[in-house]
Parts: structure tokens; sequence; C-alpha cells
């Protein structure tokens, strides 16, 4: 299989993965213990706090670790929400972010709150004016994504951050699919908060990280006894946290060139496969896009059975966290993409092990396949 879906989840590196596997064996003790077990546990966990918190450009105190991607914008939006309502109930997001964003906003409204849902352009690009004019002075949160999983579109977070900050409204912003891929700056973004997923930068599933900025308070997702300096109760993840700290550490030497490289290799994928094929149209912005996302739409053709008969290739329709709908995607339809388009839209996400082989029979592959399927 020719492996292009990176942006569904990456595989662990072999260097993360040697980085992980003592605190699997004999390094099994308690962060919270007092004995050298515990000790040699907590050791490791801040080693991993200071090697995100490098990649970012933060303290190390503002980093804590979670069980994933979505348990962190959880966090961040009911957290910033709970502990804000006393100053308003309305929060902004747009209509293209990840489920884990629209869901959490989907039940806070029904607590009472209320939501902004803003649109984007057919680049699924949201304009900071927009933002602008939604504000109340009942604005809690604005929640935008730095940069979208289907599309790989990258938002103005920095304009839209300053415009938070300039207000005194807390800012988040989901990074899951844009740390380790591209640079992610908390100076240069202004955002309170930030999401991390482990899974998306070549650490394993189940490990995440939250940036929270020095100062701000905000309520725990999950109460318990104090780990994570009482931000998020539960003993830690040793191996995994370990394990998206190494990943961090290799980012943050890697990027520029692991960016440069999958890139060209993005672009030979979508040129081979336009010189084989007419009406295939790009889904995404056509510069500031993540450099190894390709979301292509197959006019007439319905991509789900393209990827059935693309036996050789692992891809995905959009978002693996609804990838078996037969609806068409909620960001293309957002982005204003018709049915004709729409339905026939596959993503290709490229990640640090894509070869140039791979590329070449990928193209092969799917002009082939979707050249019959058109003839049907």
């Amino acid at each position: 299989m020719i492996y292009l879906d990176y942006n569904a989840t990456t595989p662990i590196d072999p260097v993360v993965l040697e980085a992980m596997l003592p605190y699997l064996r004999d390094r099994f003790g308690n962060p919270s213990s007092a004995h050298p077990y515990g000790v040699q546990a907590k050791r490791a966990v801040e080693l991993a706090r200071e090697q995100v918190a490098e990649l970012l450009g933060c303290s190390p105190e503002e980093i804590v670790f979670s069980g994933g991607g979505s348990e962190s914008d959880n966090h961040a939006i009911k957290g910033a929400a709970y502990a804000s309502r006393g100053k308003g109930n309305h929060i902004i997001t747009s209509m293209v972010e990840h489920p884990a964003v629209l869901n959490t906003c989907g039940f806070l409204e029904r607590s009472g709150y209320r939501v902004t849902y803003l649109p984007v352009d057919s680049s699924g690009m949201v304009d900071p004016q927009d933002v602008l004019n939604a504000l109340t002075n009942q604005t809690i949160l604005i929640t935008i994504m730095h940069a979208n999983n289907e599309v790989g579109t990258i938002q103005p977070i920095e304009q839209i951050g300053e415009l938070a900050k300039s207000r005194g409204i807390l800012f988040h912003t989901d990074a899951a699919q844009s740390v380790g891929k591209i640079p992610v700056r908390l100076d240069a973004l202004n955002a309170d908060l930030l999401t991390v997923a482990g899974h998306k930068l070549y650490a394993p599933k189940g490990v995440g990280a939250l940036f929270i900025r020095r100062g701000l308070s905000i309520e725990p997702l999950i109460h318990g006894a104090g780990h994570e300096n009482a931000r998020r109760a539960g003993t830690e993840n040793v191996s995994g946290i370990v394990g998206i700290g190494k990943a961090a550490e290799i980012a943050s030497a890697t990027m520029e060139e692991s960016a440069r490289s999958v890139r060209k290799l993005r672009d030979r994928l979508h040129k081979g496969i336009a010189d084989h094929m007419q009406d295939v149209k790009l889904n995404g912005h056509a510069e500031m896009r993540l450099p190894n996302t390709l979301n292509l739409s197959f006019r007439g053709l319905d991509g789900a059975s393209l990827l059935e008969r693309m036996s050789g290739i692992a891809a995905s329709l959009g978002s693996a966290c609804h990838d078996t709908s037969r609806e068409l995607s909620p960001v293309l339809k957002a982005m204003g993409v018709g049915e004709e388009y729409g339905f026939g839209a596959v993503r290709f996400s490229l990640g640090r092990f894509t070869t140039e082989e791979e590329i070449e029979k990928a193209v092969e592959i799917i002009a082939k396949n979707a050249m019959i399927s058109l003839e049907k």
C-alpha cells in the first residue's frame, strides 16, 4: 500500500518509538511517586514538556499534556467558556472547524451559550473582518483552526489573534494539523490556547498537549487529583508523553527541510494527475496551504467509489472522523463546492516517509482508475 493519509494519522517515527520503549518496560514509575521510579518518570515528563515548548516557542509550564487533540479542544473551549461565564456567553468559530470544535460549541449552545459560525471563502479561508463584525460586548472566546484538516488552507491566525488580544477576548486555535508541518510560534500567533495532537506529529495516538498562556486560569475538563499542576487530573501517560516530546524535538530540527521535500512531492502528484485528467479541481488555497495536503475533486465521479477502486493507495474523502459518510463534506459545502465536484473529492496527504517512487506509482493508479470510472 502507498500511504497517502498522513492527515488522518502518522506512523510512529522509529526514533520516537525507541525513546518510548524504556517507559513501556522497566521505567514504569508513577510520576507522582517520590521514590526513584517516580522521579525517573517525572523527569521524562518534564523533558517532554520542554521539547514541546521549544517547538511552539513558549515556556514549559504553559504546556499541559492531554489524551489527544479532541480532549485539548474540549478543555480549551469549555474551560474558557466556563471560566468567563460572568463576562458573557458569546463564542465565535468557523463553519470549517474539526468536529471536536464544532460539536463542543454545539454542546455549549445547548447549555445557554451563543455561538456564531463564520463563513469561509471559496478557498476555505476566514476573513478577519468577519470576525470583527461578529464581535459583541458578550464575546468571551474566538476559536479558529490554524490549518484545515481536509483542504489544508492556513487561516490568518496572526490577524485574528491580534484582533482578539486588542479587545481582551480569549483566543484558541486548533493547530493539530499544522504543528510540525509549518512554523507554529506562539509569540506570532497571539493565541491564549492552542491544541496539539501527538498522532499527527509521528507520535502515538492517545496523547496530545494544550498550550495555556501563563496567567490564564480556565476550568479543568477532568477533575481529580493535582496532576499537570492541577490543570488535568489523571496519572500521566508517560510513554506517550515521552513520544510526543521526542516527536517535537525531531520536528524542531527537520521541519524546514521536510516541508520543502513534501511540498515538491505533493506538487508532483498534483501535476501528474492533472496531466492525465481533465476536470480535476483543487480544493483549498493554492498557496496558503499545508505543504503536504492535496484535496482534489474529480468532476462527475464518486470519491468513495474511486477510493475503493484504488486498492493500492490509502487516502481518504476528507476528515477521518467522518470518512464513512456519503454526504457532501461540510467543509466543501461551506466553501461553495457543488455536488458535481464535491462528491468526487479525495484528500491525499503526504508525509515524512513518502517517496518519489510512491508518488510516480500513485499517479499511475489514480489516473488509471479515475479514467475507468469515467468511462463507466
